[in-house]
């Protein structure tokens, strides 16, 4: 099975607390997810904090409108620094998303680390390849620019409270 590994870092000129409430609650996951994989979340999640050992259902269609079932689990959930989520079924064989937050002059430092591997051996490969890495950067590339305009352009300059 390869493994493969996401990285992304994005300045956002919000406080670390700020940070943790919108991304740490599975119900803003449609916002920063674009249309087209007409993301829904199946769990009746009633704006409870996240915890770990909390699972989450979802179904997403990230290819020809072919719909799939996704559940994952919250794990290593260090409030309001780090948690990670944890694919416990859907379309890969490895998806650990670790989400961080760190203070920094002017707003917070968000970073993504995923690691992932996909299914079928060379298949998937090639897959991967083709399709999935694109997709992937599709994706986070999206999530960007819908913060941006969700919480404005980071300013090294400005100052925001922890």
């Amino acid at each position: 099975m390869k493994i493969y590994n996401l990285h992304k870092e994005q300045y956002l000129p919000i406080s670390v607390d700020e940070a943790w409430k919108f991304f740490s609650s599975a119900a803003n996951l449609s916002k920063i997810t674009p249309p087209e994989m007409k993301f829904v979340i199946r769990t009746k999640l009633d704006n409870a904090p996240i915890y770990s050992g909390m699972k989450i259902e979802y179904t997403v269609k990230p290819l020809l409108g072919i719909p799939l079932h996704w559940i994952t689990e919250i794990v290593n959930v260090e409030a309001p620094r780090i948690f990670m989520d944890r694919q416990l079924k859907g379309p890969y064989s490895l998806w650990e998303h670790t989400h961080t937050f760190e203070w920094v002059a002017g707003g917070v430092l968000m970073t993504d680390d995923v690691k992932y591997a996909l299914p079928m051996g060379v298949l998937g490969e090639i897959a991967h390849s083709l399709i999935v890495k694109k997709k992937l950067s599709g994706i986070f590339n999206f999530r960007e620019k819908t913060l941006v305009n969700l919480f404005g352009v980071y300013k090294r300059d400005e100052h925001v409270a922890n």
